[in-house]
């Protein structure tokens, strides 16, 4: 019987669940925006993580200023974070973090309006053809 989860997915887990606290109070820096982390892939040797972060624009900032921003500011605390989550999960090898913007939010985001958009205009030509 397989096991249900992967050692590197409970890793991935964890380090997901520690570095969203982590980001959320330890990383002080005015440039980032509000981060939440969509996603954690750990490659299987431990020697990456791939974390997917997804931004929210603070105030008047452009959207894409924001993510450029905030995924410059975590790559750039990249290191701190990796030490600290090293504290936390006591692993022998701390993967490298990697950190990407999740377009997939977005993309769900297009294609729902899209849905919306194409739902309203069958419903508009079913009264049309019933008028």
């Amino acid at each position: 019987m397989a096991r249900e989860f992967s050692r590197t997915q409970r890793i991935a887990e964890q380090v997901q669940r520690d570095l969203a606290q982590l980001i959320q109070f330890e990383v002080k820096d005015p440039r980032m925006g509000m981060v939440t982390i969509s996603h954690v892939k750990v490659t299987k040797d431990l020697g990456y993580a791939d974390v997917y972060v997804t931004v929210m624009p603070l105030g008047d900032q452009d959207e894409a200023e924001s993510i450029a921003a905030s995924l410059h500011v975590l790559r750039q605390a990249s290191g701190f974070l990796r030490r600290e989550l090293a504290r936390q999960i006591k692993l022998r090898v701390m993967p490298q973090l990697r950190f990407h913007f999740d377009e997939s939010v977005e993309r769900g985001r297009q294609l729902h309006s899209l849905i919306e958009k194409a739902a309203r205009e069958l419903r508009e030509k079913e009264r049309t053809d019933e008028e």
